[in-house]
C-alpha cells in the first residue's frame, strides 16, 4: 500500500511526518508519487500564522474534490460500508484522508464538521494511534480512535529515510506565553525528553549513515531532562548545557559519523553562559546559532512577553561573538506588532545595523484568535508590511556583508545532493548554515568536503573542490 505526505510549518512538524513515515515503512508501505494514486494522504498542519492556515484549507478544497473522483472510480459512494471495504480489499483504492498537527489540535473538537470528507484528525496527543489508522485502512475498515489527553509521546526515530541531516526532537511544548503565539496552546506544556532516549536516536541515526543532526524543541535551551533508572545518575537533572557536553562525548567514544550537530529553536532568556562555553569548546556543535530577536524595542518585547530587554539582548550577542568569533547568527523579527510606533521600527533597524545578522525569518504580524495580542489594537496592513520591507531590505544587504567575507576561504561542507540549476554540479551545506554549489563527482553526496569559495551568486555561494 502507499502514502503521500504534505508538510507544513516548523522542524518539528518536519520530524513528526518524519516519525510517522517510519512507522509506515516498517509496516511495508510505499511512498507514492502523488497524492492522486496514494491509499493514504497525510496531511501535518501548522497554525502559527493565518496564512499557514489558509494555505492548508486550500488544499484541503482540493483534497475534497480528488476523494470525491476517487469515491465515484470505485463505487464506494453509493455502497455499504462493509461492501466499500470489500472493494479496497478486491483493489480499488477510495483515498483515506488525514489531517494532522497544530491546526487539528486547535481545531480538534470542529474539524471533522467543517470538513466532512477528512477521515481522521490527529491532535498533537494522538499521534501514536496512527498504527490503529493503519491497521483500519489495510483492513478496509474505520478505526476509532478515543479522545486523547495524554502526555506528548517522543517517536523513537524522526529521521526522513534516507537523509544525511536530519531533526531530533528533545523537548515539547512551550511555557513562554509570548502574547502574539499560539504554539503552547496547541502543543501544551513543555516537556523534555530523557537523555537515554535521545543518545539512542543518536545510535540509531549512525546506523542510517547520518552526518548531521539538529536538536529541536519549541525552545531547546529549557530543555530539563533526566537519565533513566539505569544510571547512577538515577532523578538528577540535566540542563541543556549539560545535555550538549554528554552528546559531544557520546558521539566521540562511538565514533559516530554525525559531525555537526546544530540546535532550533532557542530561546534568549534561556540562553546561558553555559551554552555558549559548550559551543565554543566542542567542535561537533556547529558555529550557527539561530536566536530569535522578534523586535528591537525593548517596549514592544515587553508587550511581546519576551522577558528581555534590547540591552540584555545585545549583550548576550556581545558574549556569544567574544567566545565564538567565527560564529553565524541568524534570527526572526515580526513587524507591526500593536503598538509598535517609527521609533520602535528605528530601534529593530538599528539593533539590525549592530548584530549584522547573517540571515533571517521575517514577517508581519497577524493576530491569532486566542491569544492577548489579538485583542489588542491592530495596525493596518498596509503599515505593517511597508515596515516589514525596511527590514527585508536592510537584511538583504547585511546578508550579502556577512556572505561575502569568506570569499576566498576554504570550507568544509556536507555534500546534499546534485544541483537543481546544473547537473554537472553538487549542492552543499557549509557549518554556517548556508550552500554552495561546485563541480564534482556524485559519489561525493552525502560526504563532507574542502571547498574553496571563489564567489557569492545571490544567497549561494559557488566553489572549487579541494583534494
Amino acid at each position: 500500500m502507499t502514502y503521500f505526505f504534505e508538510t507544513y510549518g516548523c522542524e518539528m512538524n518536519i520530524a513528526e511526518s518524519a516519525s510517522v513515515e517510519q512507522l509506515l515503512i516498517a509496516r511495508g508501505w510505499q511512498r507514492a508519487s502523488s497524492a492522486q494514486v496514494a491509499d493514504i494522504a497525510i496531511i501535518n498542519t501548522c497554525s502559527v500564522r493565518e496564512t499557514a492556515e489558509n494555505r492548508i484549507m486550500g488544499r484541503l478544497g482540493w483534497y475534497s474534490g480528488l476523494k470525491a473522483v476517487r469515491a465515484c472510480r470505485t463505487g464506494a459512494k453509493t455502497k455499504t460500508l462493509e461492501e466499500a471495504a470489500q472493494y479496497v480489499r478486491d483493489g480499488a483504492k477510495p483515498l483515506v484522508l488525514v489531517v494532522m498537527g497544530c491546526m487539528a489540535e486547535r481545531l480538534l473538537k470542529t474539524f471533522q464538521k467543517d470538513f466532512p470528507f477528512v477521515d481522521y484528525v490527529v491532535g498533537t496527543y494522538a499521534k501514536h494511534h496512527f498504527g490503529e489508522i493503519i491497521d483500519a485502512v489495510e483492513d478496509g475498515r474505520p478505526a476509532f480512535l478515543p479522545d486523547d489527553t495524554e502526555q506528548y509521546k517522543f517517536a523513537g526515530v524522526s529521521a526522513e529515510p534516507g537523509a544525511f541531516s536530519t531533526f531530533l526532537p528533545i523537548m515539547h511544548g512551550c511555557n513562554n506565553f509570548c502574547t502574539y503565539c499560539i504554539v503552547p496552546y496547541v502543543r501544551g506544556r513543555e516537556i523534555s525528553r530523557p537523555v537515554d532516549e535521545i543518545l539512542r536516536e543518536f545510535d540509531i541515526l549512525a546506523g542510517y549513515g547520518v552526518k548531521e543532526v539538529t536538536l529541536i524543541g519549541q525552545n531547546v535551551n529549557s530543555y530539563c531532562g533526566i537519565f533513566s533508572a539505569s544510571r547512577k545518575t538515577e532523578g538528577k537533572t540535566i540542563s541543556f548545557a549539560e545535555l550538549l557536553r554528554i552528546i559531544a562525548a557520546h558521539l566521540r567514544q562511538t565514533n559516530s559519523p554525525v559531525k555537526w550537530v546544530r540546535f532550533l529553536s532557542s530561546h534568549p532568556k534561556d540562553f546561558s553562559d553555559e551554552v555558549i562555553d559548550v559551543i565554543a569548546e566542542e567542535r561537533v556543535l556547529c558555529r550557527h546559532i539561530h536566536l530569535p530577536v522578534q523586535h528591537g524595542s525593548s517596549a514592544v518585547l515587553e508587550k511581546m512577553n519576551r522577558r528581555y530587554t534590547r540591552e540584555q539582548y545585545l549583550a548576550l550577542v556581545g558574549r556569544i561573538k567574544s567566545k565564538i568569533p567565527d560564529v553565524s547568527l541568524t534570527t526572526d523579527i515580526m513587524m507591526g506588532f500593536p503598538t509598535e510606533t517609527e521609533e520602535d521600527v528605528a530601534l529593530t533597524l538599528d539593533l539590525m545595523e549592530r548584530v549584522k545578522y547573517e540571515s533571517a525569518m521575517m514577517y508581519y504580524y497577524n493576530p491569532r484568535e486566542g491569544t492577548p495580542a489579538a485583542l489588542m489594537e491592530q495596525l493596518p496592513v498596509e503599515v505593517r508590511k511597508e515596515r516589514l520591507q525596511r527590514v527585508i531590505d536592510l537584511q538583504q544587504s547585511h546578508t550579502q556583508q556577512q556572505m561575502s567575507r569568506r570569499v576566498g576561504k576554504t570550507v568544509t561542507a556536507l555534500v546534499e545532493g546534485v544541483s537543481r540549476d546544473s547537473q554537472d554540479e553538487l549542492l552543499a551545506q557549509i557549518e554556517q548554515h548556508e550552500k554552495i554549489a561546485f563541480k564534482a563527482d556524485k559519489r561525493l553526496i552525502g560526504n563532507f568536503v574542502n571547498v574553496k569559495i571563489t564567489q557569492l551568486s545571490g544567497n549561494t555561494y559557488r566553489g572549487i573542490l579541494q583534494d
